[in-house]
């Protein structure tokens, strides 16, 4: 966010010693799509809840925005090594919203932000365990509406973990924790 902040300032003082005539549409599209970065990663500062089996973890994503956002997704990657039935270890993500295309239309729109992404992964890590979620909370009834897709394992991306969470939660645990004090630490 400092990276896009100081960006920001620095093309908002180049805008007063240049002309409207040497800006490019191409240009003026960046300008746009980093302010509306900058609002969006503001927002995202509000608390988010941390639960389920990845609590502790401290995972790293590398979201990289296209120059035509939010026409189209960003490419969200995860950095961090995990056990998890919708994220390879190889950090490819399967996450409904960050399709391009999608039959069942919760795919991407140029409506969502980049906070939904962000409510997306966290649903990634709290929805295995969303009994212990409070079903009257409206940030829960929000979570569970937009990404109910999450807590279908029928069709993951990591096939092994997901038969792993459905054979044995127990183990499945306590594969998760190796993996959060050997990676996500």
């Amino acid at each position: 966010m400092l990276t896009l902040a100081s960006k920001l300032k620095r093309d908002d003082g180049l805008k007063g010693s240049r002309t409207s005539a040497t800006t490019s549409d191409s240009t003026r599209r960046v300008s746009v799509r980093d302010k509306l970065l900058v609002k969006e990663v503001a927002e995202l500062e509000a608390n988010l809840p941390y639960e389920g089996y990845y609590q502790g973890g401290k995972f790293q994503f590398e979201t990289e925005v296209p120059d035509a956002y939010n026409m189209v997704p960003p490419k969200v990657k995860c950095l961090t090594r995990i056990w998890h039935p919708n994220i390879t270890e190889t950090g490819e993500i399967c996450l409904s919203l960050l399709r391009e295309h999608s039959i069942d239309g919760t795919g991407w729109a140029p409506t969502r932000t980049l906070k939904d992404v962000v409510w997306g992964l966290n649903s990634l890590f709290t929805g295995e365990d969303c009994d212990s979620r409070q079903a009257d909370s409206p940030v829960f009834t929000l979570s569970f509406s937009l990404f109910k897709d999450l807590l279908n394992f029928d069709d993951p991306l990591n096939i092994e973990a997901a038969e792993h969470h459905l054979r044995d939660k127990e183990d499945f645990r306590n594969k998760v924790d190796d993996y959060i004090k050997r990676y996500a630490r």
